[in-house]
């Protein structure tokens, strides 16, 4: 008799965690969101300064962001509901979606490119690249589609350099530092503090790829679907947080350097050039000609079909238009 009540009991039991862990990835469970980003870098500042004014807090959700450093990884934890919101890069987000997935992008984030080409110190001009190792975010994400585009504007061709996949920003100023990769794609303040090192800044990227939707909002349309009105809150929170860099840029620097790791004065100079260069999209728009500059280089990558690009099939845009 005791053995078959606590079967019974065990069966509950396992039918309750059963039904939590379908409510955790239906959003039943709370309102806690958990969201990704890849490494930390200025433009998930109004990410962190939403955050540190209360507006999550304030629509109703209890927000946890964890720091990944890796694209795959995060669109992963997406799909399998261990996250449910991603600030991050759109390339797989793309490709997914091209081929009848359900990641979309929802929202922009940075619209053009941040990055400088940082270099050791005996490196130059973008020529001595020529045998040097080049550290970029992943082997299908972000930077990695960019360094083609630098190198052959010295007549370098893919296989004069190798091309090795180390994470985000951080890790490739710290892999620089420590002499493991020769070059990485540097976004600032990461760049200044680069240069007051003395390691060599070979240009801004821009100067090779003008548009180019760096980072969006990114979500699984499963999850989406089922708690439009939680993403639109969200979005809502991440839109006064954007207009908040521009209202309180004390705050706004304060809550820079901290995450960042830096000092004040490098953090106000960062945002000062992120708003000059206008790598955050205003109203956090989707940029379609940076999105589809993405979709040319997926094509030329071999990572999607070669078809005329269709922002449609990727972007659904009426989640921002709600959160207005």
């Amino acid at each position: 008799m005791g053995g078959r009540w606590m079967l019974a009991l065990m069966i509950a039991a396992f039918g309750w965690v059963s039904a939590h862990a379908q409510e955790v990835r239906s959003g039943a469970a709370g309102n806690r969101i958990d969201l990704a980003i890849v490494s930390r870098t200025v433009f998930y500042l109004p990410l962190w300064l939403a955050a540190e004014k209360g507006y999550f807090a304030e629509e109703g959700i209890d927000l946890r962001v964890e720091v990944f450093d890796n694209a795959e990884k995060i669109n992963e934890a997406l799909r399998s509901g261990a996250v449910q919101i991603a600030m991050s890069t759109p390339e797989s987000i793309m490709a997914d979606a091209l081929k009848g997935g359900s990641l979309r992008v929802v929202a922009g984030n940075a619209g053009r490119l941040p990055h400088f080409i940082i270099a050791r110190p005996e490196i130059r001009t973008i020529a001595d690249l020529r045998g040097k190792t080049i550290g970029v975010l992943s082997d299908q994400e972000g930077t990695t589609h960019l360094v083609p585009e630098v190198t052959r504007s010295a007549g370098l061709k893919p296989g004069d350099y190798v091309v090795k996949a180390v994470g985000g920003a951080p890790t490739r100023w710290r892999l620089l530092r420590s002499g493991e990769i020769d070059a990485g794609l540097q976004p600032f303040p990461l760049s200044y503090e680069a240069e007051a090192a003395g390691f060599s800044n070979l240009g801004p990227l821009s100067g090779f790829v003008p548009e180019w939707q760096f980072t969006s909002v990114n979500v699984d349309m499963r999850w989406a679907e089922a708690n439009r009105n939680r993403l639109t809150a969200a979005l809502r929170a991440l839109r006064r947080g954007l207009d908040a860099i521009a209202v309180e840029p004390a705050t706004a620097a304060a809550v820079a350097a901290r995450e960042l790791k830096t000092s004040e004065p490098l953090a106000a100079r960062a945002i000062a050039d992120t708003a000059r260069l206008g790598i955050l999209t205003p109203g956090m728009e989707v940029s379609l000609p940076g999105l589809k500059k993405v979709h040319e280089a997926l094509v030329a990558a071999g990572l999607v079909a070669s078809e005329p690009f269709d922002a449609g099939r990727v972007v659904d845009a009426s989640f921002l238009r709600a959160s207005r």
